[in-house]
């Protein structure tokens, strides 16, 4: 029809070359269910924190616009942090969210017993943990 084939909104690579392309609307569409998952399955409301301890994954990226969305603060910690810098991160921001995935989950679990406004754990990844939700499934 001699349109011009529209630009995508996000562009991810990895370095096997695996990719990710969305468009303006699968952007808008993904970034609303997962607004919708922080807020109506984790329980967050507008002003509330979340700590995401993420490589740079496609689902990093959406979390962001999710948190702006639905006005949640979005604390991004590298993934080089240890139990220690979580803890503190956690006690300090009073965080209720906590995103990561399945390599970093278990020094998330190594601190909990210190974070008292924790209330909900995603995790993403393909596999399961006790007590995290996937966010991928939730999406």
């Amino acid at each position: 029809d001699g349109r011009k084939p529209a630009n995508p909104a996000f562009w991810w690579v990895n370095g096997e070359g695996e990719e990710v392309k969305l468009s303006f609307e699968e952007l808008g569409s993904l970034s609303r269910k997962a607004a919708n998952v922080l807020s109506e399955v984790c329980g967050l409301q507008r002003g509330d924190r979340v700590v995401a301890v993420l490589p740079r994954v496609p689902e990093w990226w959406l979390l962001n616009v999710a948190c702006m969305r639905a006005g949640i603060v979005l604390i991004p910690g590298t993934s080089q942090l240890t139990a220690k810098d979580i803890l503190y991160r956690l006690q300090a921001s009073k965080a209720k969210c906590f995103v990561t995935d399945d390599e970093r989950a278990p020094a998330v679990e190594s601190v909990l017993a210190g974070s008292q406004f924790l209330k909900s754990k995603l995790i993403v990844g393909k596999g399961s943990r006790d007590g995290w939700l996937n966010f991928k499934k939730l999406l």
